[in-house]
C-alpha cells in the first residue's frame, strides 16, 4: 500500500519492450539505477514492466541500446494529472475551491446538531447561540465555553447547562434542561376540596382534613368532599389545608356536527417548480422576487445538502419549491366518512377535558343527518380525579 502511494505521487508508466533478447534490457536498467517493478513475459521477445514516470527517456534508451523498441501503454499518477489539468482553467478553478472547501471548510461552522433539548425548541437555543455570535459561518476554532454559556444561559432560563464541541465543520451542541421542583403549597391557607363535576365516588383519600364523603355516594358539582375545618370536643374547630384526591365515575355527553358537503381539488391541477441555493444564510432565487404562492396552492419545500465524500457537509444547499395551483370543486362524502372524522373530534376533546391521570372506561357514538350536515354524538363513561381545591375566605375561618 506503501508503494502504490509513493508510485501514484511520483507518477508511473506501462510499457511494452519488444526485443530480440530482452534480458539485455533488463541488465542496462538495472547497470544504470533505473527501478521497475511488476515484469511479465508475454512472450520470449515481448514483456512489459512498470516504472517511474521520469525515467521513461533513460528506459526508452536502454530499449535501443538493446537493439528493441519500447511501446508506452498507460501512465497515470499525479504528475500526469497535473499536466492535464494545467490547461483547463475551470476544471483547475474547480479543483482548488474544492480543496479549500475541504480543509478551510474545518475552520468555521456549516452546521449545527442539538441534543438533550425535550422541552426547549431547537431554534430558540440556535437563536441565543446566534444572538452571542456563534451561528453559520462563525469560526469554530477558538469558543470560550465558560464566557459563552455565560451570556447564553441567561437568554435560556430552561436551561441548566450548555457546551458547544466543534468537529469539523459541525457544531454539536449538548444541553441539560432545568428541572425546577414543584411549587410548595401555602400550607397556612385555610382550604376545602369540593367536587368538580358530579359523579359516583370510587375512592377517597384524606391526606390532610375530613373526609366528608364515602365511596359509592353520588355528588354533585361543587359538593364538599374533604373539609378544612373540623369539630373536635376539647379544642372546638380546627383548620388545616385539606389535602387529598377523590376518585369518581363520571359521564359525558359531546357532540360534533360534520358536513357532508366538502371540497375537493379538482382534475388537472398543475404544478411547477421553483429553485434556488442557500449559500450559508443567504438564499440566491433561480426566480422572480415574489414568493407569494396564491390563495389556492400547495407548496412544499426540498432541501438537499451538498456533502463532500466522508460526510463532510458544505454551506450549500439546493432548495426547491414544489407549487401546485388547484381549483376547488364540490364534492359529497360517505356517512361513514364524516361519521369517523366526528369520532376523532370527540375523542380528542374528550381528551381534553380529562385530567392527568384520568382512564375512559365506556364510549358509544350515536350520528344523525341533518340536512348537509351530520351531527355525531358520543357518550362516555370516565374515571377521574374530581377534587378540586378551593381556598375559605378569611371571615368564615374568623367567625369559626
Amino acid at each position: 500500500m506503501y508503494r502504490q502511494i509513493v508510485h501514484f505521487l511520483q507518477g508511473q508508466v506501462l510499457v511494452r519492450i519488444e526485443c530480440g533478447c530482452p534480458e539485455r534490457v533488463l541488465n542496462l536498467c538495472g547497470a544504470r539505477g533505473i527501478p521497475f517493478w511488476e515484469l511479465t513475459w508475454e512472450s520470449p521477445v515481448c514483456l512489459t514492466l512498470r516504472a517511474v514516470g521520469r525515467d521513461l527517456p533513460r528506459l526508452r534508451q536502454a530499449a535501443e541500446d538493446a537493439g528493441g523498441s519500447l511501446h508506452l501503454c498507460r501512465s497515470g499518477g499525479v504528475p500526469v494529472f497535473w499536466r492535464r489539468l494545467r490547461r483547463r482553467y475551470v476544471l483547475l478553478a474547480g479543483a482548488v475551491l474544492a480543496l479549500v472547501l475541504m480543509f478551510g471548510g474545518n475552520l468555521v461552522i456549516w452546521d449545527f446538531q442539538v441534543s438533550g433539548n425535550d422541552t426547549v425548541p431547537t431554534e430558540t437555543i440556535l437563536r441565543a447561540l446566534e444572538d452571542y455570535g456563534i451561528t453559520v459561518g462563525s469560526p469554530g476554532l477558538h469558543i470560550d465555553q465558560e464566557t459563552m454559556r455565560n451570556h447564553v444561559l441567561l437568554a435560556l432560563p430552561e436551561v441548566s447547562w450548555l457546551a458547544v464541541n466543534v468537529r469539523g465543520c459541525v457544531a454539536h451542541v449538548q444541553v441539560v434542561e432545568r428541572h425546577r421542583p414543584p411549587e410548595a403549597a401555602d400550607r397556612s391557607a385555610v382550604t376545602n376540596i369540593v367536587a368538580r363535576r358530579a359523579g359516583l365516588i370510587t375512592k377517597v383519600e384524606a391526606l390532610e382534613g375530613q373526609a366528608m364523603v364515602l365511596p359509592g355516594t353520588t355528588v354533585t358539582e361543587g359538593q364538599l368532599l374533604i373539609s378544612g375545618v373540623s369539630e373536635t370536643e376539647h379544642i372546638g374547630a380546627r383548620f388545616v389545608h385539606s389535602m387529598g384526591a377523590v376518585w369518581a365515575r363520571t359521564w359525558y355527553e359531546l357532540s360534533v356536527s360534520v358536513p357532508l358537503q366538502i371540497t375537493q381539488p379538482a382534475a388537472g391541477s398543475r404544478s411547477h417548480s421553483r429553485w434556488a441555493l442557500d449559500i450559508g444564510k443567504h438564499r440566491i432565487k433561480f426566480y422572480g422576487k415574489g414568493s407569494i404562492t396564491g390563495v389556492d396552492c400547495d407548496k412544499i419545500t426540498y432541501y438537499k445538502p451538498f456533502t463532500l465524500p466522508g460526510g463532510l457537509r458544505l454551506p450549500l444547499t439546493l432548495v426547491r419549491e414544489r407549487i401546485t395551483a388547484w381549483e376547488g370543486a364540490a364534492a359529497e362524502r360517505t356517512e361513514q366518512s364524516a361519521r369517523q372524522e366526528g369520532e376523532q373530534q370527540l375523542l380528542a376533546l374528550l381528551s381534553a377535558r380529562l385530567p392527568e391521570g384520568s382512564t375512559v372506561t365506556d364510549t358509544r357514538f350515536a350520528a344523525v343527518r341533518q340536512g348537509d350536515r351530520l351531527t355525531v354524538v358520543l357518550k362516555a363513561e370516565c374515571l377521574e380525579q374530581i377534587g378540586q381545591t378551593v381556598t375559605l375566605p378569611e371571615t368564615e375561618t374568623t367567625q369559626r
